[in-house]
């Protein structure tokens, strides 16, 4: 597709997804119909360059294919490999209120765009963390790794497997979302303790758990 016009390439790729011009300008932020009038009006002539890499990483193509210059030798095989870096997050690490220090993370690992995109959740908003403990077995055991989804810590809770900091210790938690901004805080094996009507306000909530990867 090196050779094809770049408005052609960006609605073949939409179309073979089964994605659609309003939620790709969504994803951009843009208003519904700016895919539309880009590849069906012209306007704009071509895309700005950060939303042409987030096309390019969303659609694990090169930035070429979508009117990006030509690439150098050297890159070429970073962005050919289609990964996106996550984070790897310190499981015992302390910081502030809702927020992630620096020294938190200790490293990452790259998974394939295609495959992150199922899971519905922003690439840049992940990080892997390994699990401390046996509080969650056996749904979560010790040394698992988990990816959390921090951008779940904006939106509404719902009921589900968390990470959250309580008292500057950072837990994986089940949790149970009630009435009147209550919320009830379970351990998945029955030789922990549960917290009943716990108040949002008084935890900090660092992303909901999205994946869990098992050593063997």
């Amino acid at each position: 597709m090196e050779n094809d016009d770049p408005r052609t390439v960006l609605e073949q790729l939409i179309r073979k997804s089964g994605d659609d011009f309003a939620s790709i300008s969504a994803m951009l932020g843009k208003n519904p119909a700016y895919i539309q009038q880009y590849i069906r009006r012209g306007s704009p002539k071509k895309l700005d360059e950060q939303d042409r890499r987030k096309l390019a990483d969303f659609y694990g193509v090169d930035e070429q294919s979508l009117g990006g210059p030509a690439m150098r030798k050297e890159s070429s095989a970073l962005v050919h490999s289609n990964l996106v870096e996550v984070k790897q997050m310190n499981l015992g690490a302390s910081a502030g209120p809702g927020s992630l220090a620096d020294d938190e993370f200790s490293g990452t690992m790259a998974f394939g765009p295609k495959w992150l995109k199922r899971l519905g959740s922003d690439p840049a908003k992940l990080s892997l963390i390994s699990v401390d403990g046996d509080s969650m077995d056996p749904t979560l055991c010790d040394g698992d790794d988990i990816m959390v989804d921090h951008g779940a810590a904006e939106a509404p809770l719902r009921d589900g497997i968390y990470v959250l900091r309580m008292d500057d210790v950072l837990l994986v938690k089940r949790l149970a979302v009630g009435p009147a901004g209550k919320i009830s805080i379970r351990s998945d094996n029955p030789q922990y303790p549960d917290w009943d009507d716990v108040n949002v306000a008084d935890v900090n909530f660092i992303g909901r758990v999205v994946w869990t990867g098992r050593r063997l």
